[in-house]
């Protein structure tokens, strides 16, 4: 099947389309629910398009702790059903739907007390591997293992031998969150789903007390155009709460959004073979591993100030660090972090005064004909959630539907991805390139990297790292532009790659030279190449400002010092 792109061209044509025909479906908001609806209702036959306000993934949807997982924590809430929902969806990621994107990671958790604890932990991670089997896909992942105190230190060394008495080591999945919305919307793209970033909802068309599509601006050309959908599916996420407002209707229900941030810290910090997860006062902080780096998150706080660029306080980073720190031999410090990124979960408000005692399941509503809201929810159970969005949207079109088939729908890159894997090696000499640069492509790109290769043939100066971030090469930035999206500096640096936080300089170094890469893709001139830049720096000066600063207020005033649009 031939892979979709969505370059300058396919934008400009998906956007001429949905304003020339009625869809069935019209999905708002391009993060994972977003992007996996429009993927459930194109793949049943549906009519379907999708529009983001801003870049794909660009909310929630990249600034995850980018793991797929069951949810340890939802045992001990003894919500089973939850944790075997998340365990199925797992399964399906790690063997058939996108094994290019989402790997096996292991865990320890160190045990403080002796038997009770041992038995009590222990119980709960055997139930977790037990649902996860008798879910029919959990049978790729190792089981749970028992350690002795020698043996965990062993596997990592930079605990304090007084921080446990023994430890348990299972295993759950990661993935880079904001890539794999990319491939969800591209896959959406293959089947023929109509898909534009940098296109905003401004207001809903009605039709008496009936939706009937929306009234969309499009930032990057200018100008507003109306959309004709049967039904208008609301996947914003956080600003769910606001987009139903633009209908001036009171929600069956309103979403709260909780702040976590996470800190990047290089490999070489932290000896250890296996990423940690600790028990705090509130939840849990992973130590997660991350390429060449380590992930440590997150926190869980009440947020109610800017929702587009939530940002991480001093405080913060200080509970991060001295949590972390309770249990290394050698404690992390300021001048460790790389990186610092904050996301706001969605969660379903009125159960609990507490963000972290809030429900992560999610509901469907039909606030009005024509309108499907969804809403709460967490990363891993993305495609049920779609699932029950498109059934609930389908009531309201028609004609019949057919039922929802996205369990055997593999994303792009995923076909032919273990048998490329297996040939990485001719690969690589084919291509000139080392077989680690090659497993680095497969591993972001799947199947889809002979588009990568393909462009280091025809300009072999592609085919070279970035100077001040060498895991990425130079064709990596021209392919973000021709075929997955990225619209703008900001959307390469900080999603199609993780260079805003995998370098001490956030980025800024790297930014003239993506810049002018991007340029004749994107049909820039130097002005533009010049605030593209100028923009990124900007963004980064404001971000380090916002995290000396004590508290929530005073940061988010620091973090909307930069502006937010690039001037065209």
């Amino acid at each position: 099947m031939r892979t979709a792109a969505l370059g300058p061209e396919q934008r400009a044509q998906a956007l001429a389309s949905m304003a020339e025909t009625e869809l069935d479906v019209l999905v708002v908001g391009g993060g994972v629910v977003g992007a996996g609806t429009a993927l459930d209702a194109v793949t049943r036959g549906v009519a379907t398009g999708i529009v983001e306000a801003r870049d794909w993934a660009s909310g929630t949807s990249s600034r995850s702790s980018k793991l797929i997982h069951g949810g340890l924590r939802y045992l001990e809430m003894l919500d089973f059903a939850l944790v075997r929902e998340a365990l199925k969806e797992r399964g399906l990621l790690l063997s058939r739907l996108a094994p290019h994107l989402v790997k096996p990671v292991p865990f320890l958790y160190p045990l403080q007390h002796r038997a009770w604890e041992r038995l009590y932990a222990g119980s709960g991670v055997a139930m977790y591997d037990v649902m996860s089997v008798s879910s029919g896909h959990g049978r790729g992942l190792p089981t749970h293992r028992h350690l002795t105190r020698r043996h965990a230190l062993r596997v990592a060394p930079a605990l304090r031998k007084d921080a446990l008495v023994g430890a348990l080591q299972y295993y759950d999945a990661q993935v880079d969150d904001a890539r794999f919305v990319a491939t969800l919307v591209r896959t959406a793209a293959e089947y023929g789903a109509l898909a534009a970033n940098r296109a905003r909802v401004v207001g809903f068309l009605r039709e008496g007390e009936r939706v009937v599509g929306a009234r969309i601006e499009d930032l990057e050309q200018g100008g507003e155009f109306e959309v004709r959908a049967k039904q208008v599916v609301n996947a914003t996420g956080v600003w769910t709460d606001d987009t139903q407002g633009l209908i001036a209707e009171r929600g069956q229900f309103h979403v709260r959004a909780s702040k976590g941030i996470h800190l990047v810290v290089p490999k070489d910090r932290i000896n250890s073979s296996t990423g940690l997860i600790l028990r705090t006062e509130k939840s849990v902080l992973f130590v997660i591993p991350w390429g060449r780096h380590w992930v440590v998150g997150t926190t869980d706080t009440d947020w109610d100030l800017d929702k587009a660029h939530p940002a991480a306080s001093s405080a913060d980073i200080d509970y991060l660090l001295d949590h972390v720190n309770a249990v290394l031999s050698v404690p992390l410090t300021r001048d460790d972090v790389q990186g610092v990124y904050a996301g706001l979960r969605p969660l379903l408000a009125g159960e609990s005064e507490a963000t972290s005692k809030l429900s992560r399941e999610h509901t469907v509503a039909h606030p009005v004909p024509g309108l499907v809201v969804i809403a709460g929810g967490k990363y891993t159970t993305y495609r049920v959630m779609a699932k029950d969005a498109v059934d609930e949207a389908v009531h309201g079109l028609d004609h019949n539907v057919a039922d929802c088939v996205t369990e055997e729908v593999r994303l792009a890159g995923a076909e032919g991805y273990h048998a490329l894997w297996n040939g990485r090696a001719r690969i690589a000499e084919r291509a000139g390139l080392h077989v680690a640069r090659v497993e680095h492509l497969l591993g972001r790109y799947g199947s889809m990297a002979d588009e990568v290769l393909a462009l280091i043939d025809e300009d072999p100066r592609l085919g070279e790292p970035l100077p001040a971030a060498d895991d990425y090469l130079r064709a990596e930035v021209v392919y973000a532009c021709t075929h997955e999206g990225a619209r703008h500096l900001d959307d390469v640096l900080t999603r199609r790659t993780r260079i805003s936080i995998e370098t001490f300089d956030r980025g800024t170094l790297s930014a003239r030279e993506c810049a002018e890469l991007m340029a004749p893709v994107l049909g820039w001139d130097a002005g533009q190449v010049d605030r593209e830049v100028a923009h990124y720096e900007k963004r980064v000066e404001a971000e380090r400002e916002s995290q000396l600063q004590p508290d929530d207020q005073t940061a988010d005033a620091a973090r909307l010092g930069a502006p937010d649009i690039v001037p065209l």
